[in-house]
């Protein structure tokens, strides 16, 4: 097999590392080692920020519309290509390719036209009295710094970079490492469409190197972070430092809350199940605690466990295969880790919690079973720290105050879901759950004009709609005089 070398994009070129250095991309479901990494350093950082810095005056000096037809066009390149880029998303993610197909590519091209059009419908702010008019001026910070995740590389890639270049900035962005490719093809395809030299360029490579450089370099004048609490948490550290915008979306221990009134059909029951094991589990928002009122717990747990059971493991290139193989072979581990303290926690797997050996191609991929366990106290490490794998956990609950209590029981505050037919129910219990956003008798349901984002170890501040618009612009008031 061929293995493919990818390359950072600087100043319009790609280029090979400084260091000449690459670190081996896996994939996933087969456990080989199918490509090469750029193992750059804070020599490519540099030569990343001084191109931007280049470029950001005649980036910025361009109209809203001006720059919304370059982000159209790269957006146009992307959807050219949405077969291919499914494929590779799903050879570098393990994800299945048909969920790459219908979920993470269409919304990276959504992101990308989103943001192009926000931008040119912004309106601005302006106050009368008798005494002067104040116009507040929204302007790009200059250069920018986006670090994104892998478990939905340009789906989330692209979420930081549209509205960062629509807002007239500059961007220096690193992909995870662990999952490069997509975010290269799309380095490609920014030559390819003519985005100006300069204007976004992508650093491939670790965090302690990259990342570290990118956070604490004085010419980023923010930084727009996806990932775990615990490097949010050294970015905001950092970013502190020098007075640094940051804005951080972090792990999630999210609720799905099942009252005894919900409307149980199987397309309700199949979403409930989706929340909780699309992308093997590895989306912040999935719902890995799964409250069900207990008066109805026994009938909800024995449809909602032989839908679970129904789940098929297999090759991510099979059409009929819900879930692919797990991201990396730490993190594999980590799961399986986390499933034996859950056992050790008096847990009951009612069914999962080993690992899946595929024949084939896939042999040696890094597979879960879909895990279901019950009988875990609320306040046990299971149900209170991030697993972000195909593993969910199973609580009765006896009252909506428990409820509210259960859900709030942890130090994330991410996403949660309620599902009920009462109207008034479903407010009361939106407002005092501590999560950033909640769905009702739905989930993933996003409009990208609302704001995204947790409390708590879950992040600060929000992405989406103008919210990312103000948060990678300054806002500076001018006074005239009447």
């Amino acid at each position: 097999m061929k293995i493919i070398t990818l390359a950072n994009l600087i100043d319009g070129k790609l280029a090979a590392p400084a260091s000449g250095v690459y670190l081996d991309v896996f994939e996933p479901a087969t456990g080989m080692v199918y490509a090469r990494c750029p193992d750059s350093d804070s020599r490519d950082v540099e030569a990343a920020v001084a191109a931007a810095a280049r470029a950001a005056p005649a980036w910025a000096a361009l109209s809203a519309s001006e720059r919304a037809r370059h982000l159209h066009r790269l957006a146009d390149a992307v959807e050219t290509r949405l077969d291919e880029l499914a494929r590779e998303e799903s050879r570098d993610n393990g994800k299945p390719v048909k969920l790459a197909r219908s979920v993470d590519i269409p919304r990276a091209v959504s992101n990308l036209r989103f943001f192009a059009e926000a931008i040119t419908q912004w309106p601005g702010e302006s106050h009368v009295d008798a005494r002067a008019i104040n116009i507040t001026l929204r302007q790009p910070l200059g250069t920018v710094g986006c670090i994104s995740p892998w478990n939905l590389p340009l789906y989330l890639f692209t979420w930081k970079i549209a509205p960062a270049l629509a807002a007239g900035n500059t961007v220096v962005a690193k992909p995870s490492e662990i999952t490069p490719f997509t975010a290269f093809r799309l380095s490609e395809l920014a030559i390819e469409c003519g985005l100006p030299a300069g204007v976004l360029n992508i650093v491939h490579g670790l965090g302690p190197k990259v990342g570290q450089t990118i956070v604490e370099h004085p010419g980023i004048k923010a930084v727009s972070f996806t990932g775990s609490t615990r490097t949010g948490a050294f970015i905001a550290e950092s970013a502190a430092k020098q007075f640094k915008k940051v804005s951080l979306e972090m792990g999630g221990k999210n609720p799905a809350i099942v009252f005894a009134d919900a409307d149980l059909s199987d397309a309700n029951l199949d979403t409930i199940v989706r929340s909780g094991f699309s992308n093997q589990g590895e989306i912040c928002l999935c719902g890995s605690r799964l409250l069900v009122e207990r008066s109805i717990y026994g009938d909800f747990r024995q449809r909602y466990l032989a839908k679970v059971k129904a789940l098929r493991v297999g090759d991510p290139d099979d059409e009929a295969s819900d879930l692919g193989a797990l991201v990396s072979k730490p993190h594999f581990e980590k799961v399986m880790g986390c499933i034996a303290r859950a056992q050790k926690e008096d847990g009951k797997i009612l069914t999962g919690g080993n690992a899946v050996k595929l024949e084939g191609r896939c042999a040696d991929g890094w597979f879960i079973a879909p895990t279901l366990i019950e009988g875990l106290p609320q306040d046990c490490a299971t149900n209170r720290e991030e697993i972000f794998g195909p593993v969910v956990t199973l609580i009765p609950f006896d009252s909506e105050d428990q409820a509210i209590a259960i859900a709030n029981s942890t130090d994330y505050g991410l996403a949660a879901s309620l599902w009920t037919r009462e109207l008034a129910r479903a407010h009361r219990v939106a407002e005092r759950i501590d999560f950033g956003i909640v769905w009702v008798n739905c989930w993933m349901l996003r409009d990208l004009r609302t704001p995204f984002g947790g409390v708590k170890h879950s992040g600060m501040g929000r992405e989406g709609g103008v919210d990312a618009l103000r948060f990678f612009t300054e806002p500076k008031n001018v006074c005239i005089a009447r």
